[in-house]
């Protein structure tokens, strides 16, 4: 019944060869030089490098957690990333055109941009090591462990390990082939594999006989799990001993954690893999247009068909055990597809996971190379030492990544949460060290550490976790970070104004350093800007809830949210077009 047949491997094998294609393809332009091979020499087009954004961020993790948060949760569960949409329009409005600006190959390049001395170097080489090396493998880690769930319940007669290694050194051979370019347009491709794939998936769930002979999904579980916002008073409880989401929760999820958490992909004032595909982009514009159109597909095209899904494996799966409830979207895969369409399923899994795999392998390479080996160890080599050094690099990032799959890891809400907690409170150097000339590297080194301490110390000596964890530390990064910031000295007078003249960030926290900088034009019109971003969060939500209404049966209350967050939309380019793409300050 569930085996799979030569249809079904047909899809499979064709996706596995588009892929090395696509490697082959554009490995002689990566092997030009890094700006080429981690940047695609700065001609992305908004939309590839968009696309690239939403296709990493669609990992075969993701659908997995959103299953175990609606299980835990109900729809409400998914606060713990739609908060971000808050951060993500931030980056889009007031970052996108300050990254491309700057002229940097990472974001971690920024830090001697921005910050002088010893202290400034050492952060930058730290964070080279700690994100692009250990980070980065929990992160694909946890790639890898979804894709090993998918592997083991759809295809039994696979042994999972060996196949998780194949793929991951096939991902590590086109991507350290190929560079950003090959990256970036598998990405594309596997974006569309992907959703399509997910659409078909959760049409499927949805006419299967246990949901249908249940008589739907809101006459089989309870009336809670199909709420958007959580009740003040959340006290709901299913078969299952899943609980609504508190309200205390939910508050220190949309007030908090979108501007003060570090999370790969959500970085408040943008980092990681989506600076880096916004320095790749053409220019200013496209830089914003990519941020926009990820921020926007992210949360408004991804989202449903992964919780019904989740939702019917609730219906379909209830005995499983709590701590297997994410498992559930793969056994409904395995039940409700028929042969040919499981194959089909699993190359949009497979592009998923591949797209994520090798964005990371290809962003933390970066910062191994150019922010620790280029900057520390060998600064004179010529740009294709550097080249082969970065594949080099490449496959032993995927291999350390590898043993913490198998070695480390076991379940994938459970790193998403640690992750969050242990950077609860970076985001508000993240975010002002653009806009207050004051902080230094001294600032973002503390910011980067106490949460740890917050973190271990709520973790060993109370009963208070996540995400009511937020408020504390939170509260204990910054008032550390603003203690450390005025203890220690700012940053060398002239190499703040070299930081200014190249990025003309403009604002009121610069104006010590402005006044002696006449002949820069910063940046103004930040009232707009806000503007614009209030409009971006309210053309996000409405459309991602105006989407649920219609697909829950309120056809009337879903087309007044999408009218409305068309009309956010309409405005928002009503205003850029007015200021001029080519002034957007």
């Amino acid at each position: 019944m569930n085996a799979l047949n030569i249809l079904d491997y047909s899809f499979i094998f064709g996706y596995l060869l588009l892929t090395l294609f696509i490697g082959l393809w554009f490995s002689k332009r990566a092997s030009e030089n890094v700006g080429e091979f981690f940047l695609s020499g700065r001609k992305l087009p908004w939309w590839i490098a968009g696309t690239g954004m939403v296709a990493t961020t669609f990992a075969a993790d993701t659908p997995l957690a959103v299953t175990g948060f609606v299980a835990k949760h109900g729809i409400a569960g998914n606060w713990v990333w739609w908060t971000f949409v808050s951060g993500g329009m931030l980056t889009v409005f007031f970052f996108a055109r300050l990254w491309r600006r700057a002229e940097i190959l990472t974001d971690l390049e920024f830090i001697e941009l921005r910050y002088s001395g010893k202290a400034a170097r050492f952060l930058r080489g730290f964070k080279a090591i700690y994100f692009g090396l250990f980070i980065n493998a929990v992160i694909i880690g946890w790639v890898n462990l979804a894709m090993f769930k998918i592997i083991s319940i759809m295809m039994p007669e696979l042994n999972p390990q060996l196949t998780i290694i194949a793929l991951v050194l096939l991902t590590t051979f086109y991507s350290g082939l190929s560079g950003l370019w090959g990256v970036s347009i598998t990405d594309a491709v596997q974006f569309v594999i992907a959703i399509v794939g997910c659409v078909i998936l959760a049409v499927l769930a949805v006419q299967s006989p246990a949901v249908v002979d249940a008589g739907g999904l809101q006459a089989a579980l309870p009336p809670w799990m199909f709420d958007f916002f959580p009740a003040i008073n959340s006290t709901g409880q299913n078969g299952a001993g899943a609980f609504a989401l508190p309200f205390a929760s939910f508050a220190a999820m949309a007030f908090v954690q979108w501007w003060a958490s570090w999370y790969p992909g959500s970085e408040p004032g943008g980092g990681g893999y989506i600076a880096q595909r916004m320095m790749s982009a053409k220019d200013e514009k496209h830089s914003l247009l990519a941020t926009l159109w990820f921020t926007v597909a992210h949360y408004c095209l991804r989202p449903w068909p992964w919780i019904i899904v989740a939702l019917a494996s609730l219906v379909m799966f209830p005995d499983l055990p709590v701590g297997q409830k994410e498992d559930g979207f793969v056994y409904v895969m395995r039940d409700v597809l028929p042969p040919g369409l499981k194959g089909l399923l699993i190359a949009a899994f497979l592009a998923a996971y591949m797209s994520t795999l090798s964005t990371h392998l290809n962003w933390g390479t970066s910062y191994l190379i150019n922010d620790f080996y280029k900057r520390f160890i060998k600064t004179d080599g010529d740009a294709r030492h550097y080249v082969r050094v970065s594949k080099l690099t490449t496959a032993l990032t995927a291999a350390f990544a590898l043993y913490i799959t198998f070695f480390v890891l076991s379940t994938i809400t459970g790193a998403w949460e640690f992750l969050i907690q242990c950077g609860a409170g970076t985001g508000f150097v993240l975010i002002l060290r653009w806009f207050w000339w004051r902080l230094n590297a001294w600032s973002e080194i503390t910011s980067m550490v106490a949460p740890f301490l917050a973190y271990g110390y709520l973790s060993l000596f109370t009963d208070i976790v996540f995400p009511s964890s937020i408020f504390i530390i939170v509260a204990f990064t910054i008032a550390s970070t603003l203690a450390v910031t005025f203890l220690t000295k700012p940053s060398d007078r002239a190499h703040l104004e070299a930081f200014y003249r190249t990025t003309r960030v403009g604002g009121i926290l610069w104006q010590p350093v402005a006044k002696n900088l006449p002949e820069v034009e910063g940046d103004t019109g930040f009232f707009r800007l806000f503007l614009d971003w209030a409009l971006g969060i309210i053309m996000v939500y409405s459309i991602l809830f105006g989407t649920g209404r219609i697909l829950f049966g309120d056809p009337l209350q879903g087309s007044l949210f999408i009218l409305a967050g068309a009309l956010a939309g309409i405005l928002i380019f009503m205003d850029l077009n007015r200021r001029g793409w080519s002034n957007l300050n």
